[in-house]
C-alpha cells in the first residue's frame, strides 16, 4: 500500500477554488429564471396556496383546517 500524503485535497488552492465556484455559478445562471411575478413574491412567503398558477381562496369560515381537523 502507497501513502498518499502529497495528493491534493480539495481545490488545491483559493484561487482555483474561487475559479471553480465562478465557473460552477456561470454555468448555473444560463438555467435560471426571471421571476415573473414579482409582486406575487409576498403572498408566496406568506403561505398563500396556488394551483396551477391561480390563487386558492380559503372558505370564510375556516380560520385554520388543521385545527377544524383536530376538532371533528
Amino acid at each position: 500500500m502507497r501513502l498518499r500524503t502529497k495528493v491534493t485535497k480539495g481545490p488545491g488552492s483559493r484561487a482555483a477554488g474561487l475559479a471553480m465556484a465562478f465557473k460552477l455559478l456561470e454555468a448555473a445562471e444560463t438555467r435560471w429564471r426571471v421571476v415573473n411575478g414579482p409582486h406575487l413574491v409576498a403572498l408566496v412567503r406568506a403561505g398563500v396556496t396556488f394551483k396551477k398558477g391561480v390563487l386558492v381562496e380559503r372558505p370564510t369560515g375556516a380560520v385554520n383546517p388543521d385545527l377544524e381537523k383536530a376538532a371533528a
